[in-house]
């Protein structure tokens, strides 16, 4: 009986440490940052909106003014088709929302 029971202790002790080593393995190193903190932590580049070059928070602030100082005739506006196109597709997608069977490209 008593050989029975070291069988089960030595088996189990092996599914144990198995275990336990199979859980070591799928740790991140150590060097990698927690997700907790990167969610917490502040972005501060920011890419301009003129041509998508990366900017500093300074310098993007400083193009956001200088954006909206501009008279509103040289503010970017949308051409009258694009706006007729942008209803379209707007009414398209309440036709695919209401009606989900019917074909439309």
């Amino acid at each position: 009986m008593e050989t029975t029971l070291n069988r089960l202790l030595s088996g189990g002790l092996g599914i144990a440490m198995l275990l336990g080593a199979g859980s070591a393995l799928a740790l991140p190193p150590a060097e990698d940052i927690p997700e907790e903190i990167l969610r917490t932590e502040i972005i501060t580049g920011a890419r301009s909106p003129v041509d998508g070059r990366p900017l500093t928070a300074a310098e993007y602030a400083e193009i956001q003014q200088q954006l909206r100082a501009l008279p509103p005739e040289l503010q970017a506006q949308v051409p009258d088709h694009f706006k007729d196109l942008i209803t379209l597709l707007k009414l398209r997608r309440l036709i695919k929302t209401v009606f989900p069977f019917i074909p439309i490209r």
